[in-house]
């Protein structure tokens, strides 16, 4: 008997010296950061579970494991239509995810692991879980070109650039004389004329704006209309761009 119990105490000590495999301690938090420009044209990044707005939107989607230690891991991100789960947009097998939505449209973006360890396998989340998703809701397009500005340094009006702008994702806008010569264009939605050829401004008159663009929801934009340049105008207020 003491010799049975000698080899179970032994045969105890050698299991205890097992390294555990604590495959409960697997699991994830997934974050998402989203990065756009505000209304004011300002570069923005938030942390955040959604996101609502206009496009393009960069959305950069972390898997943030725990406890991965010495287990053969693989993360699957999802991206599909929040109205129909079954039209699966974006499929990758990553850790981290960096994708940006240039269409409008209600999406949900999920994450899925599996771990693997000696034959041990996990999941995340969890079988009878649901999964931590992010909704991303892109605006339809926007885009109106206002008709005139005054460029006397009054600090109201006095550039040129787009009134109203949603989900815009290509732009480009040019500036023509009464001659249909070029005199200025930009390819940024939130750019602007100063009213100045070759560092001069040009006269009060009558000049064109033709703007070709292309928003989130596939329409096409051809905007050609009159700009009156004012520089003697005296305004009262409002937004830089802002004269109808």
């Amino acid at each position: 008997m003491t010799f049975n119990k000698t080899l179970l105490a032994l045969l105890f000590s050698a299991i205890s010296a097992l390294p555990l495999t604590q495959v409960s301690a697997q699991t994830c938090t997934p974050t998402a950061t989203f990065s756009y420009t505000n209304d004011d044209g300002e570069a923005v990044e938030e942390e955040a579970e959604s996101f609502s707005g206009s496009a393009p939107v960069k959305g950069v989607f972390r898997a943030n494991p725990d406890g991965d230690d010495g287990y053969a891991s693989r993360y699957e991100w999802l991206i599909y239509d929040s109205s129909d789960p079954d039209n699966v947009i974006v499929h990758r097998f990553e850790e981290d995810m960096e994708y940006t939505f240039l269409h409008s449209g209600a999406f949900i973006v999920e994450l899925r692991a599996t771990f693997v360890l000696d034959g041990d396998t996990i999941t995340y989340p969890a079988e009878g879980e649901q999964p931590t998703t992010f909704s991303v809701s892109v605006q339809q397009s926007q885009l109106e070109m206002p008709n005139a500005f005054s460029p006397n340094g009054d600090g109201w009006n006095n550039t040129y650039r787009v009134k109203k702008h949603q989900s815009i994702v290509e732009f480009k806008a040019t500036i023509f004389n009464r001659w249909g010569q070029k005199l200025y264009s930009w390819n940024d939605v939130n750019g602007e004329w100063d009213g100045k050829v070759n560092g001069k401004k040009v006269k009060d008159g009558v000049y064109f704006v033709n703007v070709v663009a292309k928003g989130a929801d596939g329409r096409v934009y051809h905007i050609r209309k009159d700009i009156n340049v004012l520089t003697s105008a005296e305004t009262t207020g409002g937004e830089s761009g802002g004269m109808e």
